[in-house]
């Protein structure tokens, strides 16, 4: 556990905590969510002997049910609840789980920068070494790193931090990689919902209906606006889902029994609230990428999420320690680049999920003026 850091993204918000207690008044844009309109819960109705105990280890029956069916009719591919879907306590262990059961020590992960930042502590928690690919290189050119040891190919869809949406030809190459190499391909769509109307989004499940090669994870806690609810779901072949299971059963039983049995039960219902906010939510991206556009701040591309990855440009800073400066000297938190690969430690991360548009458009100011007060 020595080698492994902290996720740095949670170390800073940490620090936003810590300083909001004292009095401070930071401008927040590093959390990791969108902060929605969503009404309390009210567990009226429930069978309140069953919401208090375990419930079934692959997760609540009708919540799978559920989203199985959310997955067809939004994406096209069946899946089977019963035999292909596992629930777990956040998209977090579904994906170190998928890990833990597919690596042996030693076996390479190739991810492409920039990427989540746990997927490499993940696979070094795993005993596997993690392959980054610095940004500036072609999807295209990927098999170059696939050597005997690869098992996984990693992605996010769409991208946290950039907010980048695979197209249906970077897709159908990964799966076509995966099928030539005999490789895992493990894809991340936490974010499905937060893409734009008119920009396509295409499901890695579409490319392989059988799920021969293909895990999708993804999180009911981003798309409802839920985080701290820590719900996410596996699809998988059964293959891959009966071995997940032995470690969902071993680590975390199931997932929260009183949260799942909610969802389940008011699943229409909380989409439909949450969507349009979701959409506020990528139009303030797009005007945040105006106004980082008309401050001379150059962004990476991406069109989905509500986060922007801005290029700190003339600053004579790292990442880290542009981001410390900007939290200690001008009360506005952001994530450093570095935190997604090593490329990218010219780079921040810039959330727009929770504050006023005022407030960002102020956050923004802080970040230009930090970087013409650190340039070479």
């Amino acid at each position: 556990m020595s080698s492994i850091d902290q996720a740095i993204s949670i170390k800073y918000n940490n620090l936003v905590y810590e300083l909001k207690a004292t009095g401070h008044d930071i401008i927040t844009l590093s959390l990791g969510e969108a902060f929605f309109d969503i009404p309390a819960p009210d567990f009226s109705g429930f069978d309140v002997a069953e919401l208090h105990h375990y419930s079934h280890s692959r997760g609540v029956p009708e919540l799978r049910r559920r989203l199985a069916k959310y997955y067809e009719d939004r994406f096209g591919p069946s899946v089977d609840p019963d035999q292909e879907m596992i629930i777990t306590a956040g998209s977090k262990a579904a994906i170190y789980m998928t890990l833990l059961a597919v690596l042996e020590p030693g076996d390479e992960v190739i991810m492409t920068e920039p990427f989540w930042l746990s997927y490499p502590a993940h696979v070094r928690l795993c005993r596997g070494e993690p392959v980054m690919v610095a940004h500036q290189e072609s999807l295209f050119d990927l098999e170059r790193h696939i050597t005997a040891r690869t098992r996984v190919i990693i992605i996010n869809n769409p991208n946290n931090p950039t907010g980048k949406v695979y197209t249906a030809a970077e897709l159908d190459h990964l799966h076509a990689l995966a099928t030539r190499h005999g490789l895992l391909l493990l894809v991340d769509e936490a974010y499905n919902e937060f893409v734009a109307p008119g920009t396509a989004f295409v499901s890695a499940a579409v490319g392989d209906p059988e799920r021969l090669h293909t895990v999708t994870v993804n999180s009911m806690s981003k798309n409802f606006g839920i985080s701290g609810w820590r719900i996410g779901y596996l699809i998988a072949h059964r293959r891959i889902v009966d071995e997940v299971l032995k470690l969902n059963q071993h680590l975390v039983t199931c997932a929260p029994t009183i949260l799942a049995g909610y969802l389940a039960g008011h699943f229409d219902e909380l989409i439909s609230r949450t969507r349009p906010q979701i959409q506020q939510a990528v139009a303030m991206r797009d005007t945040a990428a105006g106004w980082l556009a008309d401050a001379g701040i150059e962004t990476l591309p991406g069109e989905a999420t509500f986060y922007l990855f801005g290029s700190l440009g003339e600053s004579s800073l790292n990442s880290d320690a542009f981001a410390t400066r900007l939290l200690r000297e001008r009360g506005v938190c952001v994530v450093p680049g570095i935190a997604y690969g090593e490329s990218c430690d010219r780079h921040i991360r810039i959330s727009v999920g929770t504050e006023s548009p005022e407030r960002t458009r102020r956050g923004i100011a802080a970040i230009r003026s930090l970087i013409d007060a650190t340039r070479t």
